[in-house]
């Protein structure tokens, strides 16, 4: 199974104080046990990174943390790494930007739309998060695919 971890997945596998961490760090063990291949859109590196070393947690998530946590949990584009990461076009975010507006959908849930262009363009069974409601909305064609831990 190929399956796309949205950012607040990876957040909560990664920071064990958060509620849904044991829910989360399952996905990340079924990538580790070869049960599923881990997708991972190019957008997510960068968001991972700004999520974690803003969250309100004691002590602070330092940015060289931050690296380390997603490098020893293979979330990076490396030879080692365990994720498969999607990078969108120029063409590709036009795209997501015209069916936004199609849509009337408004305001941060074009960000939750371009995670869902790389999981569609990536062919995945899953679309991991921790906010269905609003991938749901972002990706009406990928409902089926859609999921919460």
């Amino acid at each position: 199974m190929r399956a796309l971890l949205d950012t607040s997945v990876l957040v909560a596998a990664l920071v064990r104080s958060h509620p849904e961490s044991d829910r989360c760090r399952s996905w990340l063990a079924k990538v580790r046990n070869g049960e599923a291949d881990l997708v991972m859109a190019a957008h997510s590196l960068a968001e991972l990174h700004v999520v974690l070393t803003t969250l309100p947690v004691k002590p602070r998530i330092s940015p060289r943390t931050a690296l380390r946590l997603s490098e020893e949990n293979g979330l990076r584009p490396t030879p080692t790494g365990l994720a498969d990461v999607v990078a969108l076009t120029a063409e590709d975010y036009v795209a997501v930007i015209e069916a936004a507006a199609e849509r009337s959908l408004a305001g941060g849930i074009l960000y939750d739309a371009l995670i869902a262009k790389a999981a569609e363009k990536a062919g995945v069974d899953a679309l991991v998060t921790l906010n269905a409601k609003h991938f749901r909305r972002a990706w009406p064609a990928g409902l089926d695919r859609v999921r919460e831990p």
